[in-house]
């Protein structure tokens, strides 16, 4: 069972991982592409886990790590991080460069509809 401190409804992407898990998923993706270093990005990650759990089923989640998965990011052309990118049938269709609050995220999140 799942403690309240694991991410488990926020994937892990890097460059392995990226086509199969993102472009390819049946749902719409949002990624989430930030680095350990990055202060904004470690309050995003806090409140991540919630709101995967609160669109799961409806909208994958996933975090990657600039510093780890470099050709992904290259091949996305982030400049700065944190950088939330929403996919739908593996094609970007929006993308939000900066620290969003849930409320925000949510509003973000939709577009992919």
């Amino acid at each position: 069972m799942p403690d309240g401190n694991r991410r488990t409804d926020v994937l892990e992407i890097n460059d392995l991982n990226f086509e199969d898990e993102v472009l390819a998923s049946p749902l719409p993706f949002l990624l989430d592409l930030g680095a350990t270093w990055c202060g904004p990005c470690k309050v995003l990650d806090a409140s991540l886990p919630a709101f995967a759990a609160e669109v799961s089923g409806a909208l994958r989640v996933g975090k990657l790590d600039t510093d780890d998965a470099r050709e992904v990011a290259a091949r996305l052309g982030v400049r700065a991080v944190p950088t939330l990118i929403l996919f739908r049938g593996g094609k970007e269709v929006a993308r939000h460069t900066g620290l969003l609050a849930k409320d925000k995220l949510r509003a973000f999140s939709q577009r992919a509809s």
